[in-house]
């Protein structure tokens, strides 16, 4: 989606996502340089010890919010260094998109029933140059660098997952040169943006493939449904992994390919590099939780949710169920509740049309298209606000008196009290109950670094949040000490 970029687990968050690589992209050649020269290459890192600034801590209460990636590190956004001519091509940039933005909402009017952003946003400009980081060295191949159009050198472009903010650039014109992704991407691609299937190429999952002289292996990046993680076996024999969107997992380690091979360099998600989001443990305290972030596991959550609505329930039988989701993305959490509670899941007709592009039977057997036969509803997690909630549920009136939704969202803040998932407390008015979840489908602090610590790559390049000197650093910081620790 999600996601990745310093994005957040929301449609808005992509829109945030999509602004700060643009901006980020401004500054490529000094970043790429900077990053080549002493950012992750542990045979000189380990050399000396780098200093590194400490952040002033926050010991004010958190609520639950949305937040921006400076905030989250105590930083001020850094101003910016570029010359007068870039600042007027980055002001003339932005004008442009507010205008395009513009027009395209007056064109597309209120649209209630639409799934999400993702699906229906015009593609943003292109931006000249293509990030160094998102090329594979040695290859003719890029990966999820689409907005940039036609880029020379590259033969092959790759899509981790279909999420707005890594297939951005993507339309049913497409003609820059083939596209290589697994089946079930394969498949949103015609179906939501009408690429030609010429320009489709379908990789199987766990099945070594050659394109370009070059082995290729996809690999399940536990994201959303269709994500893969991508390794490139080079002619020389150095390998490359480019984590796309991801959240690490023990089972990951099991991977033939990671656990019998070496991995010379890595392309990692960094959503959440930052210790705030270590994996919270099913009893912790709130004397040991300080200023953490709750990033139980998926399990954990979605076992959550269930109970929650079960109790819900029982106190109030004629509530109204909704889950917010993205385009893909958050199947699990409302797969459960359908089988917990066993009904069926209401969807709009675009929203259905995606997800029996799966060809999951489990998943399209309990779908229904009349949103009077079940309790179960799903929304766009960014139409998930009480007005909104209010309106709809005028809709069932008929059938329910109020409301119990959930927004699953890595990016969701706990509250200071209680233990554990606990620490979620809803907001409510009215008849309307929103509980933010922390549902995440990218890695905590936690797992990214005992991920990293069983690769042992010789080089990390962090692919999000990447935007900041200061945050980059930091994130070097915290590779040297995972990787001391080896």
């Amino acid at each position: 989606m999600e996601d990745e970029k310093g994005k957040q687990g929301s449609d808005g968050g992509i829109y945030k996502a999509n602004e700060r690589r643009e901006e980020m992209e401004m500054e490529e050649e000094s970043f790429a340089s900077d990053f080549y020269r002493c950012g992750s290459d542990w045979s000189c890192l380990r050399e000396e010890e780098v200093g590194t600034k400490r952040f002033k801590k926050n010991d004010e209460p958190f609520k639950l919010k949305q937040t921006n990636l400076f905030q989250i590190w105590g930083l001020n956004k850094p101003p910016s260094s570029s010359s007068p001519q870039e600042q007027q091509l980055r002001l003339r940039s932005a004008s442009t998109r507010k205008s395009e933005a513009a027009k395209y909402d007056g064109k597309r009017g209120a649209d209630a029933t639409g799934f999400g952003v993702s699906l229906s946003r015009p593609p943003p400009t292109s931006s000249p140059n293509c990030p160094f980081y998102k090329k594979i060295p040695g290859t003719p191949f890029t990966v999820d660098a689409f907005r940039h159009g036609a880029i020379p050198g590259c033969s092959s472009y790759f899509l981790t997952h279909f999420h707005s903010d890594h297939y951005a650039g993507l339309t049913k014109g497409w003609t820059h040169g083939p596209i290589y992704c697994t089946p079930l991407t394969a498949r949103l691609l015609q179906v939501c943006l009408n690429l030609s299937p010429l320009f489709i190429h379908p990789l199987e999952m766990n099945t070594g493939h050659i394109v370009h002289g070059i082995g290729v292996t996809l690999l399940e990046a536990n994201h959303c449904p269709g994500a893969a993680m991508i390794h490139f076996r080079l002619q020389n024999g150095q390998c490359y992994l480019h984590t796309g969107d991801f959240r690490a997992s023990k089972s990951m380690q099991a991977y033939p390919l990671l656990a019998n091979g070496r991995v010379n360099m890595l392309y990692l998600d960094t959503t959440y590099c930052n210790p705030k989001y270590k994996l919270s443990k099913p009893r912790l305290s709130n004397q040991f939780l300080g200023n953490r972030r709750l990033f139980p596991c998926k399990e954990e959550v979605v076992s959550y949710v269930v109970r929650v609505t079960k109790d819900h329930l029982k106190k109030q039988p004629k509530t109204l169920v909704v889950v917010g989701a993205y385009s893909i993305g958050k199947e699990c959490v409302y797969l459960a509740i359908s089988k917990a509670l066993r009904v069926k899941i209401f969807a709009n007709a675009s929203r259905r049309r995606v997800l029996q592009s799966f060809e999951w039977p489990a998943l399209s057997e309990g779908l229904c298209s009349n949103g009077k036969d079940t309790p179960l509803h799903i929304l766009p997690i960014s139409s998930l606000h009480f007005e909104n909630l209010k309106r709809y549920l005028k809709n069932y009136l008929d059938l329910y008196t109020s409301v119990l939704a959930f927004r699953p969202t890595g990016w969701t803040f706990s509250q200071t009290s209680g233990n554990s998932l606990e620490l979620v407390k809803p907001t409510s008015r009215g008849n309307i109950t929103i509980y933010g979840v922390p549902y995440s489908e990218h890695s905590s602090f936690t797992e990214l670094q005992e991920f990293v610590k069983f690769l042992r790559s010789d080089k990390i390049i962090p692919t999000v949040n990447v935007g900041s000197a200061a945050i980059r650093d930091k994130m070097q910081s915290y590779f040297r000490e995972w990787m001391k620790s080896v």
